[in-house]
């Protein structure tokens, strides 16, 4: 037995983008197959994946299949419709639950149960029409960013607002969704931590990092952060509350703003997360095998960090530029067999060894 799953046992991935992929080369570390679910033919992570199956998500006909091929499902994603977990929980376990993944697709369902538990965030406000939008500037003021509720990432689905801003049309360039919008943050730096906690409620945290951000997708996380002790320790106390309050099993990223007297949540995701990715070099255990141990009954592995690394994003047409991130032979690149090439889309990450 390894834990709870026997080596022959195969864990099935929602979703089959990067994250899957380094999924699955971890899980294949530890002697796990896994079997991929995505709407994709060539899927990153089908590239690597003993099993895959290409259907859409709201197939459940195929979801239904698919669970009963698996001994343990996760996902890579945030963006999965709830009608798809429901389907695959009647066969299978899902990790982390279903409530984790219903706080995290909505930035209004997420901030409340952030500070329901007396958490911080940045000001917010519900918009779902134009007379609730007048309504939030007048309480929280500009300038103040005007988000989706939910399927926003990378920057997408959001727009400023200053005082001049003709708000007359804002809302349907969002086609009128649901939206939420969040007070402009006066921050020193952004940082995220990475946790996880396991089946028997152990949890252990990464150190953080500090993210830098190009056209709002991450393109560098420093670590360590530099961030005194206290405010380190800080990040990690909220992170244990977040995952103990969701009963979470498996690895989640938490973003947060370092203001001058306090840790604010800017959101959570719960998978593993991109600015985690220098675990894969600075660590002995990565936060992709972390998860895997979480996720099939393993105990936490070591994730105390041995070396000072500088993540950084591959994006777009820098990908055609390979050579001068390998050529020094001081970097380790990470590529993830996308096929086509977009303007700020991820293509690899590499990380580096550095000196403070």
């Amino acid at each position: 037995m390894i834990g709870s799953l026997t080596k022959d046992c195969v864990i099935g991935i929602l979703g089959g983008g990067q994250l899957g992929r380094m999924l699955v080369i971890a899980a294949s570390r530890l002697g796990y197959k896994c079997h991929v679910f995505d709407p994709n033919i060539n899927s990153p992570a089908s590239q690597v994946s003993t099993f895959s199956t290409q259907a859409n998500y709201d197939d459940l006909e195929a979801l239904a299949s698919f669970a009963k091929l698996v001994d343990v499902v996760t996902y890579e994603f945030e963006n999965i419709p709830t009608d798809a977990l429901d389907v695959i929980e009647n066969h299978v376990n899902i990790f982390p639950n279903k409530e984790a993944l219903f706080t995290s697709q909505d930035r209004l369902i997420e901030k409340k149960f952030l500070t329901n538990l007396g958490l911080r965030t940045a000001p917010f406000a519900n918009v779902e029409n134009a007379q609730d939008l007048n309504n939030a500037i007048k309480k929280i003021g500009t300038p103040a960013i005007l988000k989706t509720r939910r399927l926003g990432y990378d920057g997408k689905g959001q727009v400023r607002i200053n005082e001049n801003t003709n708000l007359d049309n804002i809302l349907t360039q969002f086609q009128n969704a649901p939206c939420i919008l969040e007070g402009l943050v006066n921050f020193n730096k952004e940082i995220s931590i990475i946790g996880a906690r396991d089946q028997n409620g152990a949890v252990s945290c990464y150190d953080p990092g500090e993210n830098y951000h190009e056209n709002g997708v991450l393109k560098t996380t420093l670590v360590p952060a530099k961030i005194n002790q206290k405010t380190s320790t800080d990040a990690v106390l909220l992170t244990a509350q977040i995952l103990n309050k969701l009963n979470y099993v498996g690895v989640i990223g938490v973003e947060l703003f370092v203001t001058d007297n306090e840790l604010l949540i800017n959101e959570i995701a719960p998978r593993v997360h991109n600015s985690g990715h220098w675990t894969q070099n600075g660590c002995l255990i990565d936060q992709f095998e972390q998860h895997i141990r979480a996720i099939g009954g393993l105990q936490l592995g070591d994730g105390k960090r041995h070396s000072n690394i500088e993540m950084t994003n591959i994006l777009g047409d820098e990908i055609k530029k390979l050579d001068k991130f390998v050529n020094d032979g001081k970097s380790a690149v990470h590529l993830y067999g996308k096929e086509e090439i977009k303007p700020g889309r991820k293509m690899g990450h590499i990380n580096r060894i550095y000196e403070v």
